[in-house]
């Protein structure tokens, strides 16, 4: 993989790779969605296969945010730039994490439709992924502020 070597282009390959995670989760969501929809003979194999293909690519994107973050901090001293990246990186696999449970509290829905606690915990998690999206977007206007401070 080719990590741009001018700061730059380094932090344009950054926010490139921000946005390569959001078009994954709607991938992710779309991919849900559809697996519901063959409910109540859920076809799992189809789904596992999403979950698996999904994973490598948000794998591959951490991979080379992690590249960027060691090179902000050594080749560019910019250790604060590589604490930023370190936040976010750590609110984006909360994200990831609570993206599951929501995706099966979905399913416990839909397969007991009479059971309300299901519904309160599917908003429980929904207000755990709105306070994580405002910590993530928080954590990239800091980074955006002081990448182009010195501009």
């Amino acid at each position: 993989m080719m990590v741009p070597s001018d700061f730059k282009a380094l932090i344009q390959r950054f926010y490139h790779l921000q946005s390569e995670r959001v078009e994954t989760y709607q991938l992710f969501e779309e991919g849900h969605e559809a697996y519901l929809r063959t409910g109540p003979h859920y076809d799992f194999d189809h789904y596992r296969q999403l979950v698996h293909e999904i994973t490598q690519a948000f794998c591959g994107i951490s991979n080379e945010v992690l590249e960027i973050k060691g090179r902000l901090h050594h080749d560019f001293d910019r250790p604060d730039l590589s604490e930023h990246i370190e936040k976010l990186q750590s609110k984006e696999k909360e994200k990831l994490e609570l993206t599951a449970k929501l995706q099966l509290a979905r399913q416990q829905a839909q397969d007991h439709p009479e059971d309300e606690d299901c519904q309160e915990k599917i908003q429980e998690i929904k207000h755990k992924i709105i306070k994580n999206k405002e910590a993530l977007s928080e954590i990239m206007q800091d980074f955006k502020y002081d990448s182009e401070e010195c501009d």
